[in-house]
């Protein structure tokens, strides 16, 4: 559908060394390194700056703009091309921003706006478990490109896991046994898992050979999720 990106790219380095730099810094040099990539990338990296600006991550309170880096660096890794790259870079502004998808269109182009809406959850739908259902199957229907980006999102969310479940262990011993706070913590605990592997199973049904389905395969394979507090299990 797109033709390929040629040569490696520097927008994005390793998660790790930027997670020792505070956000400022860390905006700075992904801007710097945003030079060495096509317009179309080093526009969608400065666009994501601008919407994630003050955003934290829910589980280890970082600037949450690390997770769209670290995605737009798997798909930039697996040679996707920019496109792919720049929907990586954009694909939280719709659901954390509220950036239309007429915007994006016109920012970046119908193919980036589409990849981008295709992966954003629909927030009419309230239920977790039927939301995660409803953009499971609009990802199958959307293509390899849509599976793509979400393996990539899906990678980078197992493996903040651990960080999460650190954080959810600290609730629970702060919450009453039988409380409703550590019912409605076991629960979603539970349910995100089974978001992980259902998006698996429907990710190997529509592109089972892309070296980021793989990836994900070996990371919630080698992942430990902890099911209920003090229990830790490895789910192959």
């Amino acid at each position: 559908m797109f033709s390929r990106s040629a040569g490696p790219t520097d927008v994005l380095t390793p998660v790790a060394d930027r997670r020792r730099r505070t956000p400022e810094r860390a905006a700075k040099a992904d801007d710097a390194a945003g030079d060495q990539e096509s317009p179309l990338t080093r526009s969608a990296l400065a666009f994501a700056l601008r919407c994630h600006a003050g955003h934290r991550r829910d589980s280890d309170d970082a600037p949450f703009i690390e997770h769209p880096l670290e995605c737009a660096r798997l798909l930039r890794s697996a040679g996707c091309p920019d496109v792919l790259v720049a929907a990586g870079l954009l694909h939280h502004v719709a659901e954390k921003a509220d950036v239309s998808a007429t915007e994006l269109t016109a920012r970046f182009g119908k193919d980036v706006a589409q990849l981008v809406m295709a992966v954003t959850d629909d927030a009419s739908v309230h239920s977790y478990r039927r939301r995660k259902q409803v953009l499971r199957e609009r990802i199958r229907s959307a293509g390899p490109d849509a599976a793509a980006l979400f393996a990539a999102d899906r990678i980078s969310r197992l493996r903040e896991l651990p960080a999460q479940v650190t954080r959810d262990r600290a609730r629970f011993d702060a919450a009453a046994p039988g409380s409703r706070v550590r019912g409605h913590l076991e629960y979603f605990q539970r349910i995100r898992l089974d978001h992980h592997e259902l998006s698996l199973r429907m990710l190997q049904s529509v592109s089972p050979g892309h070296p980021l389905v793989v990836a994900l395969a070996d990371e919630l394979a080698r992942c430990p999720i902890e099911t209920r507090p003090g229990e830790q299990q490895g789910r192959r």
